[in-house]
């Protein structure tokens, strides 16, 4: 599974013109599903997520998670964060999971986010959508499970 998570002060995806889900103060999470990706990966990048410390205590020092600040997430599907582009100038998206088995596996991380944090807000898997949000920082991470 790969990730994008940015810092927000607030966030919002609407789908044709209408929210669909909006945070305050939290994470954006733009997650990508890729094939070999299961309940492992999950758990792994949930919790590397939720522990993360990237909010800043009364000193300025990024010592505070998602935890400490009750901080809210907007999960938004994001099957392109599985671009390869090696080869031309036409991303592939082969190692991108399939479609039915990356929706399972997007819904599960949905559901495993909610056991944490106070309010998790989502896009619509698989629909075109429009993400606005005011970046805090900016503060932006990427994350791969292969490598956490």
């Amino acid at each position: 599974m790969r990730a994008v998570v940015q810092r927000v002060r607030e966030a919002q995806v609407s789908i044709q013109d209408e929210v669909v889900g909006s945070i305050e103060r939290g994470y954006v999470v733009l997650l990508g599903v890729g094939q070999e990706d299961g309940p492992a990966q999950i758990e792994r990048l949930w919790s590397k997520i939720w522990k993360m410390r990237i909010f800043e205590d009364e000193a300025g020092k990024t010592n505070l998670s998602l935890a400490d600040v009750g901080g809210a997430v907007l999960i938004v599907s994001q099957f392109t964060l599985y671009a390869n582009c090696k080869k031309g100038n036409r991303p592939s998206f082969a190692q991108a999971g399939a479609p039915a088995q990356a929706e399972a596996l997007y819904e599960q991380f949905v559901a495993r986010a909610g056991q944490d944090a106070r309010c998790v807000e989502t896009g619509r898997f698989g629909a075109m959508m429009d993400v606005s949000l005011v970046n805090d920082g900016p503060f932006t991470i990427c994350l791969d499970t292969d490598n956490l």
